[in-house]
C-alpha cells in the first residue's frame, strides 16, 4: 500500500491554516475533481477521496490535534479510518456540496430543515421632523400568507394529505451516480413527503394566498436615510409549515427647508445684518422643538458659529440628543437711502482716519 501524503501538503495549506482557509482549499479541490465533473477519470475520483479525508480531519479540531502530534498512525492507532465510503463523504460535507450543485443531504421530509417563508422589503418615506422625533405609521403589505379557508394544509374541508406514492413520505430521492448517492428533494411533494390528493378550491392546493395586510411600525427617534427596521414574522407565509419571514422597513428621509442632518446634530444658517454683526443683538432662532433666544456678540464675523447643547437629534443607541449648530450669515443690503450711504461714507472715512493714525504712530521713528 502507498503512503498516504500529508494532509497540509493536499489541500495546499500551512500548518496553521484557519478553518475558513481549509475550507476554500477544500471547495476548489472539490469541484475540480468531483466525480460528476469527471466521470471515468480514477484519478480525479482518487483526489477527490483525497481531498475529503484530508478535510475531514484537519477541519476537526481533535483529529487535527492528534494528526499534528502524530501523524497518521496516531490517527490509524485512534480508530479512525479515513473517509470511508462516498455516503460518509456526502453526510460529512453535504454542507459544502449544496453549495455547489444545488443539493445537501438534510432536505425534505423527515428530519429535513424547516424552510422559513420569505423575507419582504417595504420602503417608507418620513418627513424630517417624524424621523426626529419617531411616529407610528400603518402601512399595506402585499404578501403571501396562509390560506383561512384550509388553514395552510393545501386540503378541501374534511380531507387529508396522503404520503407521497414517489418518495414513499421521505420527501426525497437517492440517485446513484457511479459510487455517488445523490440525495435530491422530491420534485412531485416537493420535500413534504405528502400530496395533496383533494385541494382547497380557494388555495387550489397551495396552501397561500396572496393578500393585502395592514401593519403598524413604529419608528424610533432618531431614525436616518438608510435605517432599516425589521418586523419579525411579518415577511411571507412559509410554503413548507415553517415559520414566516420578516419584513424590512427601509427609511428615506425628506430634506427639510431650514434644517439639515450631520450624525445627531442639526445645523441651520441664520441671516443677520452687518449692523447686528458689528454691535451685537438678540435673535429668535428656530429649534426642532419651539424658538429660543440667541446672543449675538459685538463684532461678529461672517461664517461664525453657535450652539444650543442637547437640542439636535436623539441617538438610536443611547437616546442622548445632538446640539444645533446655528452659522450666521450677514447680508449686504442691496438698496441704501441717500441717508444710509452718506452715514456709511463717514463712517469709512472715520474708520480710514483711524487707520491712517494708527500707521503713523507705528512708523514714527523709523
Amino acid at each position: 500500500m502507498s503512503e498516504k501524503r500529508d494532509y497540509y501538503e493536499i489541500l495546499g495549506v500551512s500548518r496553521d491554516a484557519a478553518k475558513d482557509e481549509l475550507k476554500s482549499k477544500y471547495r476548489k479541490l472539490a469541484i475540480k475533481f468531483h466525480p460528476d465533473k469527471n466521470p471515468g477519470n480514477k484519478e480525479a475520483e482518487e483526489m477527490f477521496k483525497e481531498a475529503s479525508e484530508a478535510y475531514g480531519v484537519l477541519s476537526d479540531d481533535s483529529k487535527r490535534q492528534v494528526y499534528d502530534q502524530y501523524g497518521h498512525q496516531g490517527l490509524d492507532n485512534s480508530g479512525y479510518s479515513g473517509a470511508g465510503n462516498f455516503d460518509d463523504v456526502f453526510s460529512s460535507f453535504g454542507d459544502i456540496f449544496e453549495d455547489f450543485f444545488g443539493f445537501g443531504g438534510n432536505r425534505g421530509g423527515q428530519g429535513s430543515r424547516v424552510q422559513r417563508g420569505s423575507d419582504l422589503r417595504y420602503d417608507m418615506n418620513l418627513e424630517f421632523m417624524e424621523a426626529a422625533f419617531g411616529v407610528e405609521k400603518e402601512i399595506d403589505v402585499r404578501k403571501l400568507d396562509n390560506c383561512d379557508e384550509c388553514q395552510g394544509t393545501g386540503c378541501k374541508e374534511g380531507t387529508q394529505p396522503e404520503t407521497c406514492s414517489h418518495c414513499r413520505g421521505t420527501g426525497q430521492f437517492i440517485q446513484s451516480q457511479g459510487f455517488f448517492k445523490v440525495k435530491t428533494t422530491c420534485p412531485y411533494c416537493r420535500g413534504k413527503g405528502k400530496s395533496i390528493p383533494h385541494p382547497c378550491p380557494k388555495c387550489v392546493g397551495a396552501g397561500r394566498v396572496e393578500i393585502s395586510k395592514r401593519v403598524s411600525v413604529k419608528v424610533p427617534a432618531g431614525v436616518d436615510t438608510g435605517s432599516k427596521l425589521r418586523l419579525t414574522a411579518e415577511g411571507e407565509a412559509s410554503a413548507a409549515g415553517g415559520p414566516s419571514g420578516d419584513l424590512y422597513v427601509f427609511i428615506n428621509v425628506k430634506p427639510h427647508k431650514r434644517f439639515k442632518r450631520s450624525n445627531n446634530d442639526v445645523l441651520c444658517v441664520v441671516d443677520i445684518s452687518f449692523v447686528q454683526a458689528a454691535l451685537g443683538a438678540d435673535i429668535v432662532i428656530p429649534t426642532l422643538e419651539s424658538e429660543k433666544v440667541l446672543t449675538i456678540p459685538k463684532g461678529t464675523q461672517y461664517g461664525a458659529t453657535f450652539k444650543f447643547k442637547g437640542q439636535g437629534i436623539a441617538s438610536l443607541r443611547s437616546g442622548r440628543r445632538g446640539d444645533q449648530i446655528i452659522q450666521v450669515d450677514i447680508k449686504t443690503p442691496s438698496r441704501l437711502s441717500k441717508k444710509q450711504e452718506k452715514l456709511l461714507k463717514e463712517f469709512d472715512k472715520l474708520d480710514s482716519n483711524k487707520i491712517s493714525n494708527r500707521l503713523r504712530n507705528l512708523f514714527k521713528g523709523i
